[in-house]
């Protein structure tokens, strides 16, 4: 069978360019999304071509309809399907501000990209697939939303990003309802405190907390760790599931006392 095609958004750095190499190296076809940084793109792709896979990086940004639409017909034409999408793109805000000072213009950005951008990619290719599915293509289709543990812990200094990590979560129990009878896993993995360039500007925070305890494994995450949770995911690990939240993160979920 020829190879299965993913489409990645957010790809070229950090969890997105983590989770390319490892489907690229598992085989797959890779289209991932980049929306400014091109030298981190055209370099996450010129790794994925060496591990021997396939790959193709557009520049997109996904709180803009034209861009998702062309980002799924782009990832089609690559063999007129798609057996995988994962929505990893995403933001913090441009500043960590107090709760009671957060900006209209910061709310909206950061929910375009972290919330409404996916929906509405998931919307569309959404469709497509339930569509392979009727058609009677062998390849069960996966959606994997990328959220993380800041849709239950309280950040009052970037509060936007934790209202629209809350939504992903709801996102995700959506669309595994609404597309398990057409045939479509939807999973959400859920990072805690990963080492990239989101968290690099409070890493002597997170050094501290995590000397302290705050994980029961006690170590920084990597970008590798989540997406090995993705790889086991995309590649049928879990038939009998969906709507599956599973967690990459240390063990931070535990409540202890």
């Amino acid at each position: 069978m020829e190879h299965k095609v993913a489409l990645v958004t957010g790809g070229s750095r950090g969890i997105g360019r983590a989770i390319v190499l490892a489907l690229a190296g598992g085989g797959w076809q890779v289209v991932f999304s980049y929306r400014s940084n091109e030298a981190a793109a055209q370099e996450t792709l010129e790794t994925a071509l060496r591990l021997g896979g396939r790959a193709l990086a557009v520049r997109a940004d996904l709180a803009a309809g034209e861009d998702r639409r062309r980002l799924a017909q782009e990832a089609l034409g690559v063999n007129g399907r798609i057996d995988l999408l994962v929505n990893n793109a995403g933001m913090a805000p441009r500043q960590r501000t107090d709760l009671l000072e957060m900006s209209e213009a910061s709310y909206e950005e950061v929910m375009a990209a972290n919330l409404k951008g996916p929906f509405f990619l998931t919307q569309q290719v959404a469709r497509l697939m339930a569509g392979q599915v009727r058609s009677g293509s062998p390849i069960q289709p996966v959606i994997i939303n990328i959220g993380s543990i800041s849709a239950y812990t309280s950040s009052v200094n970037r509060g936007e990003y934790c209202i629209s990590k809350a939504g992903m979560g709801m996102l995700t129990a959506l669309f595994a309802d609404r597309l398990a009878g057409e045939g479509v896993l939807v999973y959400e993995v859920r990072p805690g405190i990963i080492a990239t360039d989101m968290t690099a500007g409070v890493k002597g925070k997170y050094d501290r907390l995590i000397e302290d305890g705050l994980l029961p494994l006690r170590r920084w995450g990597q970008p590798e760790d989540v997406a090995r949770a993705v790889l086991l995911l995309a590649e049928g690990g879990l038939p009998y599931s969906t709507g599956e939240v599973i967690n990459v993160d240390g063990g931070f979920h535990l409540r202890r006392l």
